[in-house]
């Protein structure tokens, strides 16, 4: 772990380590002092079964590594959750970016909207993410934010596909921009690609 918790992207592929990188990080600042806080910002959404049954695993799992961690559901809004919850003894964990940007770019319904509504939804995603980045830039205390590198495989062949990949790869981008510190997590291990500068 880093010696000081600073705003922190994470990012990673599938079963790479990054949330549990993310709630280590909560951990050692819950433990650094006795009036920290952490909160975690989560994402995902239950639209089935499986989903559902993935969540309630994590939601667990994270009770027992990590019992201070509370938790906000907000797969929406993410800028004016993250504005409203962080303050200078309070970390913030967003998890994660690739579930946020699903709930904006392919909402349930989209096949049925006509082009005005797929029009208003992609401003509203570029308005979105515009205030996200802003409120990361001035949030008081500690972000780490938690998204997936879904880019180093094969391109995909629908053209959906290839929209998603190209708006997750910018997003990773702009918050990289933003962040003091960006790791790249692979079979559980970290991989500074950006620390603070002195």
């Amino acid at each position: 772990m880093p010696s000081r918790i600073t705003t922190e992207l994470i990012l990673g592929g599938q079963k790479s380590g990054k949330s549990r990188r993310a709630e280590l990080l909560a951990r050692d600042w819950l433990a650094s002092a006795p009036d920290h806080r952490a909160v975690l910002i989560a994402t995902g959404q239950p639209w089935d079964d499986e989903m559902r049954e993935r969540i309630a695993r994590h939601q667990s799992d994270r009770a027992v590594r990590v019992p201070g961690l509370a938790t906000l559901e907000v797969p929406g809004d993410v800028a004016a959750a993250l504005a409203d919850a962080s303050n200078p003894h309070t970390l913030v964990v967003v998890d994660c970016l690739t579930l946020w940007l699903t709930h904006w770019t392919m909402p349930l319904g989209i096949e049925t909207m006509n082009s005005e509504q797929k029009t208003a939804l992609v401003q509203d995603w570029q308005s979105q993410c515009a205030m996200f980045l802003v409120a990361i830039g001035q949030a008081p205390g500690p972000v780490v934010l938690v998204g997936n590198e879904i880019g180093l495989g094969v391109i995909p062949m629908g053209r959906e596909v290839r929209a998603f990949v190209d708006a997750l790869g910018l997003l990773n981008q702009q918050v990289a921009a933003v962040c003091p510190r960006v790791t790249l997590m692979a079979a559980g291990l970290p991989l500074t690609l950006k620390e603070p500068t002195p």
